[in-house]
């Protein structure tokens, strides 16, 4: 569904410019010309329509809403290929898509004025996913499915940074990003290594990725556990210290700057689950006591995984100082941080994205960040093996809603899937199958027999046979009348060779005479 109106947006754009170069699209007199080219749909000008229909790919490419249903089912697949296309690459693209699209998406925009359409629309579908994502993220058990949903929402606080104006927000978190949510993936693929060695130790039969039977491997796992530990924080914004502080503390200030309440005020609830969900998990996997023989008999693995998630945790600390901003309490300068710097040098619309910044996204920042993470310690710490989800008391109903992610798959089941499926077994089967190619091959085979004895009849029988009987008779009685010169008496041949002679000798001496 994305693609194919990526294909429209990329179509209206080579129609329009007849190029698809970066270079000749957002130079700056295309774009104004572009902006005053309007068409009709939404009030929309040219450059609005086409980039909005490349951010429609963008929602297909980085799972927003409603088009995020295709990437927790992809997280079946090995944790590396999840930290590396679902977390830093393959769903990154589509933010980078709409990055590179943002000149067309917010043409004739300028700070303080109001957003574009396009730019609305992605405001609003980056702060639905990110929020909606986040909350059910808040009911999973699977630990990677936790990570998943993190990514939706992590990608929609990106898209909603772009659509309030926050350029510079989004594309930092899209980097920090990479970082925290690499090792996350990564960390949990040690986690479930080391569950399975467990379980094979044990011969238990348990889900090895289910954190609720996991627990006590702080003890087991200290490698993993601390570099998870410190990629966790860095994804709930732990203040000061880590890198996704600094980057949702940019889309924060951004939205707040921009006097869009209901965005920042989304944001700020969804960085709050974000924070609880991350304790959570934190909780349930690594401390409190085993709540399995596995995670009783676990072990560290080798130091070829444990290597790597020390590298990207020193990343997802030192990635964030780049882009400390100005203005800052206490250690931001009077000049915009190197990130910024090097973003407004690479774009020519830079000096309209840096934001000035305030103490109010600061505390609630800070205050998120840090009573999200407490409420998760504090709700799970007590939790033990063949007990309930605590929150499933807290929330009752909701909680299954939550579980059973708001059933939007069962819904597209019934919009989409059965649908489907019926066409295909009973419009299809019975009538394009059963009917039309089916009746089209039993009328042919019908057909055949009659044509067959048609050209039987008509070609084969007094051509092919016929003919060549006939053929064969006229051989016969020439062969009949041949051997009455082959009667094998010599003095007949000699009466041959007298008449040749003679003959012969008249029309010699017919055409020497007449010469």
């Amino acid at each position: 569904v994305g693609d194919v109106f990526l294909l429209l947006g990329l179509a209206a754009l080579y129609t329009s410019t007849c190029s698809l170069s970066y270079d000749i699209i957002f130079d700056t007199t295309v774009i104004e010309r572009l902006s005053t080219v309007p068409t009709g749909i939404f009030g929309l000008s040219l450059a609005g329509l086409s980039g909005l229909l490349l951010f429609i790919g963008t929602i297909g490419k980085s799972a927003q809403f409603p088009l995020h249903i295709w990437l927790p089912d992809a997280m079946e697949g090995p944790t590396p290929v999840s930290a590396l296309i679902h977390a830093a690459t393959m769903v990154s693209a589509g933010v980078y898509l709409a990055v590179r699209a943002f000149p067309l998406l917010s043409a004739g925009w300028l700070p303080g004025h109001p957003l574009t359409t396009p730019m609305l629309f992605m405001a609003f579908i980056g702060t639905f996913t990110a929020f909606f994502a986040a909350t059910i993220a808040l009911s999973q058990n699977d630990i990677k499915r936790v990570l998943a949903y993190s990514t939706i929402s992590q990608l929609g606080y990106m898209i909603a940074a772009l659509g309030v104006g926050s350029f510079v927000g989004a594309v930092f978190h899209l980097v920090t990003h990479a970082f925290f949510k690499a090792l996350l993936f990564l960390g949990s693929g040690s986690v479930i290594h080391g569950m399975e060695a467990g379980a094979l130790s044990e011969e238990e039969t348990l889900d090895v990725q289910d954190m609720q039977n996991m627990g006590g491997l702080r003890k087991k796992m200290p490698t993993t556990f601390w570099t998870f530990l410190i990629g966790g924080f860095s994804l709930a914004g732990f203040p000061l210290v880590t890198a996704g502080f600094w980057s949702k503390d940019e889309i924060l200030t951004g939205a707040f700057s921009e006097g869009n309440w209901i965005v920042f005020t989304l944001l700020g609830l969804s960085a709050l689950f974000t924070a609880f969900y991350t304790a959570r998990q934190i909780t349930l996997t690594f401390l409190g006591e085993p709540r399995s023989e596995a995670a009783m008999h676990a072990h560290e693995p080798t130091r070829t995984m444990t290597y790597p998630l020390i590298v990207l945790a020193l990343f997802a600390v030192a990635a964030g100082w780049l882009g400390i901003p100005a203005g800052f309490p206490i250690i931001g300068g009077d000049q915009p941080g190197w990130f910024q710097t090097f973003l407004f040098a690479m774009i020519p619309f830079g000096e309209h994205t840096a934001e000035s910044h305030s103490a109010i996204p600061l505390v609630v920042s800070l205050v998120v960040s840090l009573g999200g993470l407490f409420l998760g310690w504090r709700v799970y710490s007590t939790h033990s093996a063949g007990k309930a989800d605590p929150l499933e008391k807290i929330l009752g109903p909701v909680y299954r809603l939550l579980k059973n992610k708001y059933y939007i798959d069962e819904l597209y089941s019934v919009i989409f899937i059965k649908p489907s499926v019926w066409i295909a077994e009973k419009l299809t089967s019975i009538w394009m199958d059963g009917k039309a190619i089916d009746g089209f091959l039993h009328g042919l085979s019908q057909l055949t027999p009659a044509l067959g004895d048609l050209l039987r009849n008509g070609f084969d029988k007094p051509v092919i046979n016929n003919g060549g009987d006939a053929m064969g008779d006229m051989l016969i009685d020439f062969g009949q009348w041949m051997r009455r010169f082959q009667s094998g008496r010599v003095q007949q041949y000699l009466l041959y060779s007298v008449w040749v002679v003679i003959i012969s000798g008249m029309v010699i001496f017919y055409l020497v005479g007449k010469g």
